[in-house]
């Protein structure tokens, strides 16, 4: 029989990851710390629990997608938390993007309660998550990761085993540093073609077919133009996961300097109350430092 699974973090990519694992046929019991979401699961036919340590205790696999470090944390370690219910042989999969160090210290903790755990952060945004194309990058025993690559096909498109325990949020942090460089070269382009006068749309279509062609342009860039910055990932999130990135640096003496500027940008966005717009928003900053918006004429 199929393992019932557990979900906890039904936000803007738990909550279609959880109803895309339902939409694969398994049992998923969820919690959020706010009811809108269960009640959106529940409506999809997913089952409901009170605390992430009641997830722990229905579940054979619990799949957690968190904002922060201190989040996961809580939720593993809570009075309630997920540890005071996993059974031993249970699995944990963490699809947060967290600090590859902290990742570490949890698997060895719940590795002496008899709990696998695999982190398996996630990049493609509320798209992806909705249309279970996401990219996973998974760390942790490749045995569990084999046994776990049904759930992650129903969530994901492009799935990597990338290494022990803490390579999934190493590789995470890699995808961000390049997400963030596009964001803000995208930005700065379109800025300095709204100054030089030129057609911002036929910018962006010319670019995008040539070398410069990227997932920014691509899929962010039609909005930015027309100031639509409705969030997929939330700025917020790129400044934490840029946190984590340059932090990251520091500890194993690897040069950022594209990185650090962009970790400023983003931290200029949340400064000035636009965490919660698309992280494409940081053209914001860079419309303000020039003195001028980029937006095409409709």
């Amino acid at each position: 029989m199929a393992p019932t699974l557990g979900f906890v973090g039904l936000g803007i990519m738990g909550l279609p990851m959880a109803t895309n694992l339902l939409d694969a046929g398994y049992d998923v019991v969820g919690h959020n710390r706010s009811d809108d979401p269960e009640e959106e699961l529940a409506a999809h036919g997913g089952a409901v629990a009170d605390t992430p340590r009641a997830v722990a205790e229905r579940a054979e696999v619990v799949f957690t997608c968190l904002p922060d470090t201190p989040a996961v944390e809580s939720v593993v370690y809570g009075e309630d938390g997920l540890l005071a219910g996993f059974d031993d042989g249970d699995v944990y999969v963490d699809h947060s993007t967290i600090n590859p160090v902290a990742t570490e210290e949890l698997a060895a903790d719940l590795a002496d309660a008899g709990v696998d755990v695999l982190d398996a952060p996630i990049s493609g945004g509320e798209e992806g998550a909705i249309d279970a194309t996401l990219s996973i990058m998974v760390g942790g025993d490749p045995a569990v990761f084999e046994a776990c690559m049904e759930f992650f096909e129903a969530t994901g498109e492009t799935i990597t085993h990338c290494g022990p325990s803490g390579a999934g949020q190493t590789t995470k942090a890699c995808n961000q540093i390049v997400v963030a460089a596009q964001m803000v070269g995208v930005s700065e382009a379109l800025v300095f073609a709204q100054k030089a006068g030129a057609n911002l749309d036929a910018v962006v279509d010319a670019i995008s077919g040539g070398a410069a062609g990227c997932w920014t342009l691509d899929n962010r860039a039609p909005d930015m133009i027309r100031g639509d910055f409705d969030p997929g990932f939330f700025a917020d999130y790129q400044y934490k996961d840029l946190r984590i990135a340059t932090d990251a640096g520091e500890s194993f003496d690897a040069p950022m300097p594209l990185t650090e500027l962009a970790h400023e940008l983003y931290k200029s966005m949340c400064a000035n109350g636009m965490g919660r717009d698309d992280n494409s928003g940081v053209m914001q900053v860079i419309e303000m430092l020039a003195g001028e918006e980029a937006r095409v004429a409709e």
